[in-house]
């Protein structure tokens, strides 16, 4: 069986690595309902270290719009890199 993918930074997520539901549009914002997404827990906290949830209801409510965010490729670049469960903790950056 294979492991889900994470569509943030197209690792496979196996079932030791931590992972989190990503609500597309945050749930705060009307997204309660929404459509979500499984990711890695360090690509959530990326995530929403990087952007508000206003920013993410406003522009980033998909996958695709989260891949091309500047911040969040320079992580994809990064993360990329390391072993599918891997887990560090996350700065939050500034807006």
């Amino acid at each position: 069986m294979e492991h889900p993918i994470c569509p943030l930074c197209d690792r496979p997520i196996p079932p030791e690595a931590r992972q989190s539901i990503h609500h597309l549009v945050p749930r705060l914002k009307g997204g309660k309902r929404g459509p979500t997404v499984l990711l890695h827990q360090i690509c959530h906290n990326t995530i929403h270290a990087t952007l508000s949830e206003a920013e993410l209801a406003r522009n980033y409510a998909t996958v695709e719009a989260l891949r091309a965010h500047p911040g969040l490729a320079r992580f994809r670049a990064w993360v990329q890199g390391k072993p599918p469960a891997f887990h560090a903790p996350t700065a939050r950056r500034p807006r």
